[in-house]
């Protein structure tokens, strides 16, 4: 009795295992790419956004001060990674990227 106990479970386990490689095989198969460009897209976006608000830091002066100050609560973390980006030296590769 107990052996067959056991039996089921290992058959469970492979089971669920089995599905989960098979569900990890499909995303890496049908979605990566898609979430992978998504995210490149948010941190394009991201970037321009904070070129337009805040390019005053760098002498893009593009609006007018006051609604950089409102919206300066919310870019406040990201300044330091935004002008670490756009102040590195680029190659012709990474246009390629």
């Amino acid at each position: 009795m107990a052996k067959e106990e056991t039996q089921q479970q290992e058959t469970k386990r492979i089971i669920s295992t089995f599905d989960k490689s098979s569900q990890e095989m499909i995303y890496g198969l049908a979605a990566h790419d898609t979430a992978r460009f998504a995210l490149k897209t948010r941190g394009s976006m991201e970037h321009l956004f904070i070129l337009i608000t805040m390019g005053d830091l760098l002498g893009v002066p593009i609006l007018p001060p006051y609604y950089s100050l409102r919206i300066l609560p919310y870019v406040v973390p990201q300044i330091a990674t935004w002008k670490r980006r756009m102040l590195r030296e680029r190659d012709l590769t990474d246009a390629l990227a």
